[in-house]
């Protein structure tokens, strides 16, 4: 799951990347990308959960899968992830984490964010060879603004760490170290609420390291995926309890997000 703003498209060098050993399946989230909006889709976490759910047992067809995100997508994947129950083998964070909330700076984010929308040049999209700038400035206004708003809230950032410590699989977190939107130790942070985690600094790595980097990121996932995914012992022995069968979210739990 790609973040704010951005689309499936990101992962295409990571997918090169990773095949033919895995299969990467990256949709545009509802309002990103060349995906529209459902008018019953309400702009939260909990809802796009449940959306990203239903699409990926449709896509996986009863085949495990490990749910990966980047940015604002890992937080979808960390509420969907409790609605995937056995069939779910791990989660990947990609420049994501957090879980400690200061009034101040979201507060800024989420100006800056209104800003963005507001004054984005859409007529950009008409010009030739501007097609890697479409997805921020095509972005459905009601599902950027409500989603950014959600997420940033008080109860959704302290939210993180719980769905985080119910993780009954294995996680890989990596965050760059050049990350000037999620700093590494907000990543690491949130990585020590899960268990089975395991976290990795891409040294020089920014936020889009998985468009910049996809040739340093692939052996990291290719080797958790073996080591930790395939090899867990709670895997092998059939331990761990079942992921409960409803998002820890209230799909009405994001008021400021102008959700109705």
């Amino acid at each position: 799951m790609h973040g704010w703003l951005l689309s499936g498209q990101l992962w295409q060098p990571l997918q090169t990347a990773l095949a033919p050993r895995w299969r990467l399946w990256s949709p545009d989230l509802p309002g990103f990308g060349g995906s529209p909006r459902p008018r019953g889709l309400a702009p939260t976490l909990a809802s796009y959960a449940r959306w990203l759910a239903e699409q990926v047992r449709e896509q996986a067809a009863g085949r495990p899968v490990v749910l990966m995100g980047h940015s604002l997508g890992g937080s979808v994947a960390l509420h969907a992830a409790p609605l995937l129950g056995e069939q779910l083998l791990g989660v990947v964070q990609l420049a994501a984490g957090g879980g400690v909330y200061q009034p101040r700076p979201f507060a800024l984010i989420r100006r800056g964010g209104a800003l963005v929308l507001r004054w984005r040049p859409t007529w950009l999209t008409a010009l030739p060879g501007t097609a890697a700038l479409h997805s921020p400035l095509i972005a459905d206004l009601r599902a950027a603004r409500g989603l950014l708003a959600c997420s940033t809230n008080r109860g959704a950032v302290h939210q993180l760490p719980l769905l985080t410590s119910r993780l009954t699989v294995p996680s890989l977190w990596i965050t760059g170290s050049r990350d000037g939107v999620m700093a590494p130790l907000y990543g690491r942070h949130l990585a020590g609420y899960s268990r089975l985690h395991r976290f990795e600094l891409l040294e020089g790595g920014g936020h889009l390291a998985l468009w910049q980097m996809a040739d340093r990121l692939a052996p990291l996932i290719d080797s958790w995926l073996q080591e930790d995914v395939q090899r867990s012992p709670e895997r092998r022995s059939g331990g761990g309890s079942p992921a409960a069968a409803h998002s820890m979210a209230s799909p009405f739990s994001c008021k400021s997000a102008n959700c109705a």
